[in-house]
């Protein structure tokens, strides 16, 4: 019979360019992160499959779902979020979001600056602080030395961890700017009865 201090939970990441996922089995955990710039989902449920299936697992053997809510590209974050939940309806289980700055941030010295690369040159960043954190921002100078994500997915099945059970809101995209796309130029075409 497992324990509050042996859960496991499986979480995922797809906000960038890639598929990482991180299962925790008690004190053990099991990182696989697949580079790719699109495909994210189609490839992630059978990637999460083949991780429980290596450890002779399955789904009803997770007490929770982790997921990176971002911020990021913005169909990759959706593709993770929805997936999170869909499993946590059907799985009967808790669904936790843990945002980027976080899995950055995770066994850090407070006061701590995480940043991650943005568009154009630019970072978002967001301060945490023995009190607390900081408003998540945007600003115009480049992120400094990120964590490999192979660490970062392992953080955020670490911080999942130790928020199941607590009374939380369900996972939603973390967005700091508007989506790039803008509404097309040409007129809608004229539907004919």
């Amino acid at each position: 019979m497992r324990t509050a201090n042996s859960p496991r939970l499986i979480a995922f990441d797809t906000s960038a360019a890639h598929c990482a996922a991180a299962l925790l089995v008690g004190p053990r955990i099991v990182t696989r992160v697949d580079d790719m710039a699109k495909g994210q989902a189609e490839h992630l449920m059978p990637m999460l499959e083949d991780m429980l299936q290596a450890e002779g697992l399955a789904w009803a053997d997770m007490d929770a779902i982790g997921v990176g809510i971002g911020p990021g590209n913005f169909t990759g974050i959706r593709i993770a979020v929805s997936a999170a939940r869909g499993l946590a309806l059907g799985l009967g289980n808790q669904a936790i979001g843990i945002s980027g700055f976080e899995m950055r941030a995770w066994g850090e010295p407070r006061p701590y600056t995480a940043t991650i690369p943005a568009p154009r040159e630019a970072s978002y960043a967001q301060t945490f602080d023995n009190d607390g954190t900081a408003p998540a921002i945007m600003q115009d100078i480049a992120a400094g030395p990120q964590k490999p994500m192979d660490q970062l997915i392992s953080a955020a099945a670490q911080i999942a961890a130790t928020r199941i059970g607590q009374d939380l809101p369900k996972p939603a995209p973390l967005y700091l700017r508007a989506a790039d796309a803008a509404p097309p130029k040409d007129p809608a075409p004229v539907i004919l009865p």
